[in-house]
């Protein structure tokens, strides 16, 4: 199977390094990777150039910079350099992030799973972060979600979903679509990446604007929206922060801030939403 992989970077020239020399140091070795230089102003085209020069597997793509939003940013650049390619070419699209060190069994271990299992739509590893020393699970998720810096869809599934929405929580709604085109997401966790930066370190956006911008976009409807606010002041033991999440999700609503999302989609995932809350919380 072909690998077409798309890595969005903007100042990365202490991290691109190492992503790119995982790739090169892949023992599978059909892949095109895309560079998309989304308007960097420190030496990233040089650090891109060095490799564009000397392997023809990589290119790249440059764009001027775009506004640093959680989601739209690094999707919008994943999509130009998408638009670049032909699909016809490859069997698996990946969008990973320049900040990552794969195993050097990665893209190997991706093309057996996908080629053994016809039902597998978006496959990774985990994540693992540095902490005092040493790389340990990361945990900001899930060990059955795929996260963002390291997705790999099966063309088909990619194309049936209609690829990465330009949007805060793409990187769920990509998973709750797919599964109910009954393709299924796949963690492997013997794949162990590690992540140079933790995500988010560079957001403007408050916590609490956070939450409720990505529940509005997201889809939730309002009863649903609550319950996920709740839950996310629980963690934080502040009612204040409650109601800021719930300000800011109103505030999206009022300002009908266009959805990335149709509505039948927006129905798939309230309903997927509502059985895991009924499973979870109402033993039903």
């Amino acid at each position: 199977m072909r690998f077409l992989i798309i890595i969005p970077a903007h100042n990365e020239e202490g991290n691109l390094p190492f992503t790119l020399n995982s790739l090169q140091q892949q023992n599978y070795k059909d892949f095109r990777t895309v560079v998309v230089n989304d308007g960097s102003t420190d030496k990233t085209p040089e650090v891109i150039r060095t490799y564009t020069d000397q392997d023809s597997r990589f290119q790249t793509v440059n764009l001027q910079k775009s506004a640093h939003q959680p989601g739209s940013k690094v999707v919008n650049a994943f999509k130009n350099g998408l638009k670049t390619q032909s699909m016809d070419e490859f069997d698996i699209i990946c969008k990973f992030d320049a900040d990552i060190i794969l195993p050097e069994n990665y893209l190997e271990t991706l093309d057996n799973a996908f080629k053994n299992n016809p039902e597998y739509g978006l496959v990774g590893g985990l994540l693992y972060v540095e902490k005092e020393g040493s790389w340990v699970y990361e945990g900001n998720s899930n060990k059955h979600h795929v996260r963002g810096p390291m997705k790999a869809y099966r063309k088909e599934c990619f194309l049936q979903i209609g690829g990465l929405r330009e949007t805060l929580g793409w990187d769920n709604i990509d998973s709750i679509l797919l599964e109910n085109l009954d393709w299924k997401e796949i963690v492997l966790p013997d794949l162990q990446v590690k992540l140079i930066k933790v995500k988010g370190a560079d957001y403007t956006i408050r916590p609490a604007d956070y939450y409720g911008r990505y529940f509005y976009f997201l889809g939730l409807n309002r009863f649903l929206a609550y319950i996920a606010s709740s839950k996310e002041a629980a963690k934080s033991r502040s009612i204040s922060f409650f109601f800021n999440i719930i300000n800011a999700y109103e505030a999206c609503k009022t300002a009908k801030l266009e959805l990335k999302i149709s509505k039948d989609e927006q129905k798939v995932i309230n309903d997927k939403r509502w059985k895991l809350l009924k499973k979870k919380w109402l033993k039903m």
